[in-house]
C-alpha cells in the first residue's frame, strides 16, 4: 500500500558517468541494468543533465527486459515521464517490453515542413494580416475545439487512414503523402483498441494545433550548410517555409493513460519506477496498445494534413499563384517495428523515440527551436544506424519548468522580447507564452552541433522565425 501511496518513485542514486569521446559518455551497466547507457552530449549539456533525474531516466530503462545495445539519451534530454524526453531504446521482439512511458503522452507529437515560392520580401509586407489570418482558420490552445465536425463512424476512419484518409477527402494531395514517414499511415491499426473516451476526446479537435510546446512558424531560410540536400529538399533564401509541431491532441493522451492502467492492473509496476510501467511486445495487451498508439498517431497525421490544408488555401487569398509543398513529417514519441544489424544478422526490433526523431539515410530530419531561435533541418545518416538506432534530437529541450517559467517571465516580457528580434507573435494565452520563452530551453545551436559532429544528423539549413502562432 505504502508503493500506491508514495507513487513507487524511483531511487535518486549516484550515476557513474565515463566520457568515451568528445560528444559521448556511457553510464557503465551495473546492478540490474541489462545494457549500459549511452548518453550524446557536450560538454556544456552534460552540465545540464546533472540537474534532474534524466541520468536515472536512462539507467533505469537499461534494466527493462529485453533491451537491445543501450539505453540511449539524445543531446536534447532531459527529464521526462518514465524515459526522459529525448530517450531511445530497442527491443528484442521476443521477449522485450512496450511502454507507455517510451512513447509519452503526446503519441506522434511531430513536425511538418512546408516549403513555398512565396517571396520573403513579399510575405513581409502582409506579415501580420496574414498570421492573424491563419490563426483565426487553425484553432489552438487548452481544449480548443474545431470546427471540423466528424461523427464516430468517419473518426474510426481517421484512425485507421491517417494522411491518407484526409487527402482521399479532399485535404491535400497525393504529393503530400510521398513526403511523410511512412505516408502518414501507421498499422496496425485497429480503431476498436482506442477507448470511447479517447475517442470522445478527440473527435471534436481535427484541424487544431493545441497548446503547450506546439507552434506554428512562418520562417525563412537564414543559413545553408549543404545547398544540393536544401536544393532537393525545396529549400532556398529568397522563399518562405513553414513550420507546423502538434501531436494527437487529448486523444493521444487518453490512449496512453488507458494503457497505463491497463498495464499496471495486469503485470504491475517496475522496481525502479512506476513510469515504466509495459507489456511484452507480443503479449495480447502489448499488441492491443501498438495498434491504439498507431491509431493515435495516425490521428496525428490527418491533423496536421487538414492544418496544411488549411494554411494552403488561406495563403491562395494573400498569393493566389501560391504553391505550399510537403517537404517532409516526422514523427516523435513513437514506437517503431525496424531493422537492424545485430551481430553481424539483420534482426527486427521494437524502437521506442520518446522526444526523439528517427534519422535515416538521405531522409529530412526536422528539429525545432524554442519560439524565438533558430530550427533546423538536418539529413539523416548511415552512422546514426550505427551509434542511435537512426535516432537523433527533436528539439531544443527544456532546463525550466513551466511553473518556474510562470514565476519568472510575463507574457508581455516575452512578446517585447520577439518583437526586439524582429518575431511578431499572435497566441492563445499569455500563459502558453511565457511557458514556452526562449530561455526556458537548451541551446537549440548546440543541440545541432552535436548530432551533426556525432554524425546523427548532418545540417542542412537552419531556418529562423518571422511570425509565431502558438496555443
Amino acid at each position: 500500500m505504502l508503493n500506491k501511496i508514495m507513487g513507487n518513485k524511483p531511487k535518486q542514486e549516484k550515476i557513474e558517468l565515463k566520457k568515451i569521446s568528445e560528444f559521448e559518455w556511457e553510464i557503465p551497466k551495473t546492478g540490474k541494468m541489462n545494457v549500459p547507457g549511452r548518453v550524446f552530449a557536450s560538454e556544456r549539456l552534460i552540465k545540464d543533465l546533472m540537474k534532474d533525474n534524466t541520468l536515472q531516466q536512462v539507467k533505469n530503462v537499461a534494466m527493462l527486459p529485453g533491451i537491445i545495445g543501450n539505453s540511449i539519451a539524445c543531446p536534447d534530454a532531459h527529464n521526462g515521464y518514465g524515459f526522459p524526453i529525448g530517450g531511445v531504446a530497442a527491443f528484442d521482439m521476443d521477449n522485450g517490453v512496450i511502454s507507455p512511458g517510451g512513447v509519452g503522452y503526446d503519441i506522434d507529437c511531430s513536425v511538418r515542413l512546408l516549403s513555398t515560392n512565396i517571396p520573403v520580401s513579399e510575405f513581409m509586407k502582409k506579415r501580420k494580416e496574414i498570421l492573424h489570418s491563419i490563426f483565426r482558420a487553425v484553432p489552438s490552445g487548452v481544449g480548443r475545439g474545431s470546427d471540423f465536425n466528424i461523427n464516430y463512424e468517419k473518426l474510426d476512419r481517421v484512425l485507421e487512414g491517417g494522411a491518407e484518409w484526409a487527402v482521399e477527402s479532399g485535404f491535400g494531395t497525393k504529393d503530400d503523402l510521398l513526403h511523410l514517414e511512412d505516408g502518414g499511415k501507421l498499422v496496425p491499426c485497429n480503431s476498436s483498441d482506442v477507448s470511447k473516451k479517447a475517442k470522445s476526446r478527440g473527435i471534436g479537435q481535427l484541424g487544431t494545433l493545441g497548446s503547450g510546446n506546439h507552434f506554428l512558424e512562418i520562417q525563412k531560410v537564414d543559413a545553408i550548410y549543404d545547398e544540393k540536400t536544401a536544393e532537393k529538399f525545396g529549400l532556398n533564401k529568397d522563399n518562405i517555409c513553414i513550420m507546423i509541431h502538434c501531436g494527437s491532441r487529448g486523444l493521444g493522451h487518453q490512449v496512453a493513460s488507458d494503457y497505463i492502467k491497463l498495464m499496471e492492473d495486469e503485470y504491475g509496476w517496475p522496481e525502479q519506477d512506476r513510469e515504466l510501467v509495459n507489456a511484452p511486445i507480443n503479449s495480447e495487451l502489448g499488441k492491443k496498445y501498438f495498434s491504439a498508439m498507431n491509431c493515435a498517431a495516425n490521428f496525428a497525421f490527418a491533423n496536421k494534413q487538414i492544418i496544411t490544408h488549411r494554411i494552403r488555401e488561406n495563403l491562395k487569398h494573400y498569393f493566389p499563384g501560391v504553391e505550399v509543398k510537403t517537404v517532409y513529417e516526422v514523427c516523435h514519441n513513437i514506437a517503431k517495428i525496424e531493422e537492424y544489424n545485430i551481430d553481424g544478422k539483420k534482426k527486427k526490433l521494437l524502437v521506442m523515440r520518446k522526444g526523439a526523431t528517427r534519422s535515416f539515410p538521405n531522409q529530412p530530419v526536422i528539429i525545432p527551436g524554442s519560439m524565438g531561435t533558430a530550427s533546423y533541418v538536418l539529413v539523416g545518416t548511415e552512422k546514426a544506424m550505427e551509434l542511435s538506432f537512426g535516432s537523433t534530437a527533436h528539439g531544443a529541450g527544456r532546463v525550466e519548468s513551466r511553473t518556474q517559467a510562470r514565476r519568472e517571465l510575463t507574457g508581455e516580457g516575452v512578446r517585447k522580447q520577439l518583437e526586439d528580434k524582429g518575431i511578431i507573435v499572435e497566441a492563445g494565452s499569455m500563459k502558453g507564452l511565457v511557458e514556452e520563452a526562449p530561455e526556458v530551453y537548451k541551446d537549440i545551436d548546440e543541440v545541432i552541433r552535436v548530432s551533426d559532429k556525432l554524425g546523427l544528423a548532418k545540417a542542412v539549413v537552419r531556418v529562423v522565425p518571422l511570425a509565431v502562432m502558438k496555443g
